[in-house]
Order: C-alpha cells, then structure tokens, then sequence
C-alpha cells in the first residue's frame, strides 16, 4: 500500500515488503546452512568418538588377553608370588 507523507511522495510499501521478504528468504538461507555446517560438525564429532571408543575396547581386549596369558605363564610354571616368596628364603639359607 501506497501511503502520502507530508511531501506528497508515495511511500514505497511494495518495496519495503520485497526487501522483507528477501531479508527473510537471505535469513532462513543462513539458518539452513548453519544448521547443516552443526550436522556436519556434529556427524565427524560422532564419529571421532565412536571410533577411540572402538579403539579403547580393542586396547582393553589386548590388554585382557595378556594377563590372562601371564595367568597361564605363571600357572604353567608352577609358580604364584606366595611360593616365590617361600622359595626366597630357603635359597638364602642353602647358601650359608
């Protein structure tokens, strides 16, 4: 709508709603970007975590495999850390 101001010059309301509007399609363009940059940021951020955590339950499964092997060791030989130490001091007696 056209209104008069004090001038006699019509006021350019058709424009002022076109610039509206593109002010509004340029904002809702910028938020849609926005919006797919985050789920981008997001998506590789998931990722990263999913991946060390993978990573850290494979460390963990190694990491139980060797102790479980020690175990074996130790029980293959004979041998706990209470016989280790009985054995310690008959060596130190034989040899006096």
């Amino acid at each position: 709508m056209a209104a008069p101001n004090p001038g006699g010059i019509p006021i350019k309301a058709e424009q002022d709603s076109d610039g509206s509007a593109q002010s509004t399609a340029d904002m809702t363009a910028f938020v849609q970007n926005l919006l797919v940059q985050m789920q981008t940021r997001f998506q590789t951020m998931s990722e990263n975590i999913i991946s060390k955590i993978d990573e850290m339950g494979t460390r963990i499964d190694e990491l139980e495999m060797s102790i479980n092997d020690l175990k074996a060791e130790i029980g293959a030989d004979g041998m706990t850390p209470t016989k280790v130490n009985d054995e310690e001091p008959k060596a130190a007696d034989s040899s006096s």
